[in-house]
């Protein structure tokens, strides 16, 4: 049975470490083959907009386009219909792959049995 995680980043490079830690724990899960759904609110969607993904600048951590790029091939990224609403964003701006969905998604997704649910 593969493991499926849903790990939900909900900042951006406002709180650096913070992000960083979510798209790390992301992509390394894919790397252990983890089934991973990777879901961004806030300012966290800019993770998921071609040619915007913010350059965190941490020492000791792997680029945030890299790890996004490690789920995107792998798993799955889904940004947040409000908060793409919000921000003037279409599915159309968005990484390949990518889409847009909304609360109830994610909540349909985390109540699936073996889903665990990271919140960052």
């Amino acid at each position: 049975m593969t493991r499926s995680l849903a790990v939900k980043l909900t900042c951006g490079a406002e709180a650096a470490e913070r992000a960083n830690q979510a798209l790390t724990v992301a992509a390394s899960a894919v790397a252990a083959g983890a089934d991973v759904s990777l879901w961004l609110t806030g300012d966290g969607v800019w993770f998921g907009v071609r040619d915007r993904c913010p350059d965190l600048g941490l020492e000791h951590a792997s680029p945030a386009a890299a790890l996004v790029e490690a789920v995107r091939a792998a798993g799955s990224v889904t940004v947040c219909s409000q908060c793409a609403a919000r921000r003037s964003l279409t599915e159309a701006d968005l990484v390949e792959g990518a889409r847009i969905a909304g609360a109830v998604a994610f909540t349909e997704l985390v109540l699936r049995d073996g889903v665990q649910a990271l919140v960052y």
